[in-house]
C-alpha cells in the first residue's frame, strides 16, 4: 500500500516540545500533575514530553502508562484472546490533573476506553487530551486539548505514527487503501 510520510523526525520533535510548552503554560505550572500514555505508541510520547518539561521547568511529572484492551467497545470482533500490557499508574490520581497522551485521535472510542480504565483507578479533578496526531471522523464526542497536528483524512487512510522507542523512527505517515475496518482495528 503507498504511503506518504506527513512527519520527519524534526517535524515530531517540534509537536512534542510545543505541546509541552502549551501543558504547563494552560495548567500554569505542573503542580498535580501526572501524564498518562496509552500502550503502545502514547506511554513514549508521554515519557517525551515529561522530559520536555523537566527540560524547561527543572520539575519531574509522573509518568505512567495505562492499558485499555479489556475496555475496548469492539473487543469481541478483534480477537478472542486480547494481548493486556501492565498498567502502571505512578501516583494517587485523586484530585490530580491527568493528562491523558496518545498517538493518533480518530473515531474516540480508544480515549473512551481509556478513560473507563483510568476512572477504576480512582476520580481525578481533571482528564485533558494530548494526541500526536487528530485525524478527524469522529464518533464520540471527544476532542483533545493538545494536538500536535490535524491531518484530515479519509476512511480508508490510516495514520501511522513512528517512535523509536517502538519503531525504531520517528515519522508519521499515511497509508492509503486500508479498509475502515483494519483502521479501527489499528487504533
Amino acid at each position: 500500500m503507498p504511503e506518504k510520510v506527513i512527519l520527519n523526525k524534526e517535524d515530531v520533535r517540534r509537536a512534542i516540545t510545543r505541546i509541552a510548552h502549551e501543558i504547563v503554560e494552560r495548567n500554569h505550572g505542573c503542580d498535580g500533575i501526572i501524564l498518562i500514555g496509552v500502550h503502545t505508541r502514547g506511554a513514549p510520547l508521554a515519557k517525551r514530553i515529561a522530559a520536555n518539561i523537566k527540560e524547561f521547568e527543572q520539575a519531574e511529572v509522573p509518568v505512567g502508562d495505562l492499558d485499555i484492551s479489556l475496555h475496548r467497545d469492539d473487543l469481541t470482533s478483534l480477537v478472542v484472546q486480547p494481548s493486556v500490557l501492565p498498567t502502571n499508574i505512578p501516583d494517587d490520581i485523586e484530585g490530580k490533573r491527568i493528562i491523558l497522551v496518545d498517538d493518533v485521535l480518530y473515531t474516540g472510542r480508544s480515549i473512551r476506553a481509556a478513560m473507563d480504565a483510568l476512572i477504576e483507578h480512582g476520580r481525578p479533578q481533571s482528564i485533558q487530551l494530548v494526541v500526536l496526531i487528530d485525524r478527524g471522523h469522529r464518533e464520540l464526542p471527544i476532542r483533545a486539548d493538545f494536538v500536535g497536528k490535524n491531518m484530515p483524512t479519509s476512511r480508508d487512510e490510516e495514520v501511522e505514527v513512528r517512535l523509536k522507542e517502538v519503531d525504531g523512527r520517528d515519522e508519521v505517515a499515511i497509508v492509503k487503501g486500508v479498509s475502515e475496518r483494519e483502521s479501527i482495528v489499528n487504533r
